[in-house]
């Protein structure tokens, strides 16, 4: 494997095969150029979101201590999709979730169980929906009213909520609630970025500073993500570790490996697991299947099928932190060893936990998804055209259930 190593995330991978790739990169780089920063390319979270963000501060941590009153510890928080599984990845990544919880479900008894794991005297909410009317964020809304109004035995319970939504009213339902008084606190979930794509948005920011991480550790994670896009903007595939990476999904792709296992070692990756395979998932469509997995549990359940030799459609990516200890280099030293025998294996470390190489490993998988799917449509021809959002920024196979769901509810 060729190792290149860029400040806080290296990323080892066969490079024999890939530089026939330089001139995808380059065009697929030019394309993501061309469209960031322009309404309704989906793309606001390059530039602009970080450093919106940067600006921000201030407002966004004066929210959560006021919410906080010196008198709340928990956070739970109502979303669904990249509402949740963006804000959950970060908080578990950095350790701070002991206090911060997280729902989506719509069922009774899924919700009973995760009230009774609420120290509700002590518990604000956080609901989270871009367009404000989300059927399991606002079920989810609606049951937590109902038990805090017999909690607290008062009607109004607006200052236990804190709503993130669009800033439009007219778009919002969520936005209306707060504008009646229903909600006392609100951010924002901005425009043309994308649920999956939004894990630097206010929802994140808010939950980040409730669990008591300082402005300054922030502040220096929104520049990192800034300086992590620039390299991720470089057109140059020797240099750019996100190119790298997607040429090597590309290649596996058309050797016929269609199957994508993202292979984290290490509990602090149990919520990024979610949000990587709803970002490939809803990114690359069925162009390439993604699943993700925590080790070395999954090694008890999964190793038996990955290296049977009538594997044959399957890839790799094994992701950890940079191991100190004799055991845990043995393990990831043994499994990549045994899967690159049989497998298209890459490999990318981390330098540790921290928020600045979290906020590169976060912008790398972003550019790694987009440039993925556009070298793919490349080879096949399928071009977008220019005032059309790309296909990676798109999920319109999500409304074929959401419509099916609406006419049931309206038997």
């Amino acid at each position: 494997m060729t190792e290149t190593i860029t400040s806080d995330v290296t990323l080892k991978v066969d490079m024999t095969n890939l530089q026939k790739y330089s001139q995808n990169a380059i065009e697929a780089v030019k394309t993501i150029n061309e469209r960031a920063g322009k309404a309704g390319q989906f793309l606001n979270w390059i530039g602009f979101l970080p450093k919106n963000q940067i600006d921000s501060l201030d407002n966004l941590y004066e929210m959560a201590q006021k919410a906080k009153d010196n008198k709340y510890t928990d956070l739970a928080v109502l979303g669904i999709g990249g509402s949740r599984h963006t804000t959950e990845s970060l908080i578990k990544m950095t350790g701070k979730d002991a206090n911060i919880h997280f729902y989506s479900s719509v069922d009774s008894e899924s919700f009973r169980r995760f009230i009774n794991t609420l120290n509700l005297s002590k518990t604000q909410f956080l609901v989270v929906s871009k367009s404000g009317g989300t059927i399991e964020t606002t079920v989810a809304y609606e049951n937590a009213k109902k038990v805090m109004q017999e909690f607290l035995e008062r009607e109004d319970v607006s200052d236990r909520f804190i709503a993130m939504t669009d800033i439009s009213a007219e778009k919002s339902n969520l936005r209306k609630m707060v504008n009646s008084g229903d909600i006392k606190l609100s951010g924002y979930v901005h425009d043309d970025v994308g649920g999956r794509f939004s894990i630097f948005d206010d929802a994140t920011i808010f939950t980040l500073f409730y669990a008591g991480v300082s402005k300054e550790e922030v502040k220096a994670m929104l520049q990192a993500s800034l300086d992590a896009q620039k390299e991720f903007l470089n057109p140059d595939l020797t240099k750019n570790i996100a190119l790298q990476q997607a040429a090597f999904n590309v290649q596996s792709r058309l050797s016929g490996n269609q199957k994508h296992f993202i292979e984290y070692f290490g509990d602090a990756f149990m919520g990024t697991t979610l949000w990587e395979k709803q970002l490939k998932n809803e990114s690359l469509k069925a162009r390439i299947s993604t699943d993700t997995n925590v080790g070395p549990g999954y090694l008890h359940y999964n190793a038996e099928a990955d290296l049977d030799s009538n594997n044959n459609d399957s890839f790799f990516t094994f992701v950890y932190v940079a191991p100190q200890e004799k055991v845990t280099k043995a393990v990831l030293t043994g499994v990549i060893s045994a899967y690159s025998s049989m497998h298209p294996v890459s490999v990318v470390e981390l330098k540790d936990l921290s928020l600045t190489t979290l906020a590169k490993f976060i912008e790398f998988k972003h550019f790694e998804t987009l440039y993925t799917g556009n070298i793919l449509r490349q080879i096949e021809g399928d071009i977008t055209a220019d005032d059309t959002a790309l296909p990676e920024v798109l999920q319109p196979n999500v409304e074929i259930y959401k419509k099916e769901v609406r006419k049931a509810m309206a038997e």
